[in-house]
């Protein structure tokens, strides 16, 4: 029963680690180069946060640990999950049965999360259950009428590691140092990506604004 519970919980945790990395920029940039591929196959599981840690994301299984679960359990519980999330890094498998899609995360869904088309930006964060997108607004299928765009808003044409893993980090930097009050700071390194003080950053938010706008605009 524990492992059971611990199934749910530790999904529960991820998801939040997972929307939180995608909503605050030191977070995202612990977390770009897992999405920084323009080609989506299995390879770009194996793209991982391993600079994670200089944003402590780990911090954030701390409470299960407090709600009695012990940590070695918790830590074969995230390889269970990270292995789960192997085989959903492709485009060879289009749609599963209705009831797993409806239940489970799959490729359909997390092709969607690593789309960077506006419809797609910033959803489906799901591990293994796709029912906490659901459940909190940020799930959205994928259309075959509009193919996923793979990479990041603003792809950085290079297969350099260091510059993949540490490029916003040192944007993170540069705009600290153009930083002009104590709000400029707080929002360039907690904000959304793409914040600026202004409010005319390129964040996801503004993009599916402006992409919303398009499609309600008359044709003419």
């Amino acid at each position: 029963w524990s492992c059971l519970a611990l199934l749910f919980a530790e999904d529960f945790v991820y998801y939040w680690f997972h929307r939180l990395s995608r909503e605050h920029r030191i977070w995202w940039a612990a977390h770009v180069n897992h999405h920084s591929s323009q080609h989506y196959n299995l390879s770009t599981a194996l793209r991982q946060t391993w600079p994670g840690n200089l944003a402590l994301t780990w911090v954030r299984w701390l409470p299960l640990a407090l709600l009695g679960f012990p940590p070695a359990l918790i830590v074969f519980q995230k390889g269970v999950s990270l292995v789960y999330q192997f085989w959903i890094h492709t485009e060879q498998v289009r749609r599963l049965p209705r009831w797993f899609e409806a239940v489970f995360n799959t490729p359909s869904h997390h092709r969607v999360h690593h789309a960077t088309n506006p419809r797609y930006l910033d959803r489906n964060y799901a591990g293994i259950f796709i029912i906490w997108d659901k459940l909190f607004g940020t799930f959205v299928a994928e259309d075959d009428a509009e193919p996923c765009r793979y990479g990041i808003v603003k792809n950085l044409g290079s297969f350099n590691p260091l510059r993949i893993a540490f490029h916003e980090w040192v944007e993170i930097g540069r705009d600290l140092r153009r930083a002009k009050s104590l709000r400029d700071t707080l929002g360039y390194v907690f904000g959304p990506p793409g914040w600026r003080p202004d409010g005319q950053g390129t964040t996801s938010d503004k993009l599916r604004s402006d992409w919303k706008l398009r499609q309600s605009a008359p044709a003419e």
